[in-house]
């Protein structure tokens, strides 16, 4: 009797793994963003009123509301799942970054949870302003002296939000506060990747600040990787 209870614990032992690694893997959607047509020319900016920040650039700054790359690669599109992603996660503990330096956003397009905190840091010998322009979270506005430490702050609902700085009127960005965990943010080549998706059906969207979204339905499957390219079109 002894020896058979002996048995019965080694073999449920054995069977822990196996029942613990039969979950299904997942799918990783891969592609890249490109334009037709004749994109909008970024446009120099004048800082003449603002000399401080003009000396830093020789060559004027330009805008950053059409960014291309190699290729007819489009850059600061966010990619996402916006339908099908059951995201129970929790947000990253993790903050995502905003910096202010050398009289410009950085990055000009930035991703991140509900929830999650944002990080704004002013890294100029000067003030600056920043002013989100929320209409369904709420709006609000900050000024951020030198020196001064970041300050952090998160949101509560899914949002685009344009940026803008009250001092500087050429400074720019995006939050794009996203429920799902499954986005990217396209750089100079233009690609992305979405990994971790559980098998399943998907709506894949594409945003761009000046070309709207392009949005596509998709089936992925155990283990797969599947490419899904976006192609929006340029115009002046």
């Amino acid at each position: 009797m002894q020896l058979e209870r002996i048995c019965m614990a080694a073999l449920s032992i054995l069977c822990v793994p196996a029942v613990a690694g039969a979950s299904p893997s997942s799918g990783i959607i891969t592609g890249r963003v490109t334009y037709t047509g004749t994109p909008a020319k970024p446009e120099p900016i004048n800082m003449s009123k603002q000399p401080e920040c003009a000396k830093l650039y020789p060559r004027p700054l330009t805008t950053e509301k059409v960014v291309t790359g190699p290729g007819n690669a489009l850059q600061n599109v966010v990619v996402y799942i916006s339908a099908g992603a059951s995201d129970f996660s929790p947000a990253p503990a993790t903050p995502a970054t905003l910096d202010q330096k050398d009289c410009h956003y950085a990055p000009h397009v930035l991703a991140f949870r509900v929830g999650q905190d944002v990080n704004i840091s002013n890294s100029d010998p000067w003030s600056h302003n920043i002013h989100p322009l929320a209409r369904i979270n709420r709006e609000w506005n900050k000024l951020q002296p030198p020196t001064t430490p970041p300050f952090s702050y998160s949101y509560d609902k899914e949002e685009f939000i344009p940026i803008k700085c009250n001092i500087h009127a050429w400074m720019q960005a995006y939050f794009v506060v996203l429920k799902t965990g499954h986005f990217a943010v396209t750089g100079e080549d233009g690609r992305f990747a979405l990994p971790s998706l559980p098998p399943g059906k998907y709506t894949i969207t594409a945003w761009h600040e000046t070309y709207g979204t392009r949005s596509q339905e998709i089936t992925i499957a155990d283990g797969q990787t599947l490419t899904v390219d976006f192609v929006f079109q340029g115009k002046p």
